[in-house]
């Protein structure tokens, strides 16, 4: 590995993290992974996001594509069929291209309506990506605002509502091997603001950059992330089974 990639996966791993386990990489969980308890019953999942949660969603009545082809649909098809007897609702409500401010002006309507019970959100990188491929003016501190009056707005409507965050990601290719180091401490500032919210609101936090850093011990970055943001296939599994691991956590 040469000096510059290393920095950049130094960089860009949360200072402290705890390194996450890696069998899930490598063997699928079993039903006895169980991360919803046997009383959970009714229960209504919201995916909110970017286009990492959209995954080329329909916005309509039809089945096949409303969860999209992500993350999102992969637990979706999990849970269902680990409990098919259980009351359990899930909606997909990520759009391509948001930053946290876009989920703000669409949060009543397409989050607080909905009235999840448990309410996952992965926002972040378009807020950097808007500063460096576009040259907006917004800061860390700036994110961390809005996001934590979203969250504030979602705990005083929603009092009980369980909260998931998931940490922003990046591999450096594509967009993102342009410029990497600028990348790394952008993406690096909102990974810190997710996990200081997440402990604030007493949610459920989602590490994702060491793990993604650490499948690259497996296969070569474009295997998990196309563009340095995007996930591949396999990168969304990877995505679905860190969450579920944390989400067990919970239940």
């Amino acid at each position: 590995m040469s000096n510059s990639r290393r920095d950049f996966l130094k960089k860009a791993s949360l200072a402290g993290a705890s390194a996450i386990a890696a069998p899930g990489l490598v063997s699928a969980s079993t039903k006895n992974d169980q991360y919803l308890s046997d009383d959970n019953t009714g229960k209504t999942f919201l995916f909110q996001g970017d286009s990492i949660t959209d995954g080329g969603r329909s916005f309509d009545k039809d089945w096949n594509h409303v969860y999209g082809q992500g993350y999102a649909y992969l637990i979706t098809a999990r849970i269902n069929f680990d409990y098919p007897g259980r009351d359990y609702q899930f909606f997909n409500r990520g759009i391509s291209g948001n930053t946290v401010n876009d989920l703000a002006a669409r949060w009543q309507k397409d989050t607080l309506d909905i009235k999840p019970d448990v309410l996952s959100i992965l926002i972040g990188i378009n807020d950097v990506h808007r500063i460096i491929m576009q040259g907006a003016k917004a800061t860390a501190e700036d994110f961390s605002n809005a996001y934590e009056q979203l969250l504030t707005q979602t705990i005083t409507a929603l009092p009980n509502v369980k909260l998931i965050l998931l940490e922003p990601f990046i591999l450096p290719l594509g967009m993102v091997s342009k410029n990497p180091e600028l990348w790394a401490t952008e993406v690096q500032k909102r990974q810190m603001i997710v996990k200081a919210l997440a402990s604030k609101f007493n949610a459920i936090f989602v590490p994702l950059q060491e793990v993604f850093n650490k499948a690259l011990q497996k296969a070569k970055a474009d295997h998990w992330i196309w563009d340095g943001v995007h996930p591949m296939p396999a990168g969304h599994e990877l995505i679905a089974r860190e969450w579920m691991k944390a989400v067990k956590k919970l239940y």
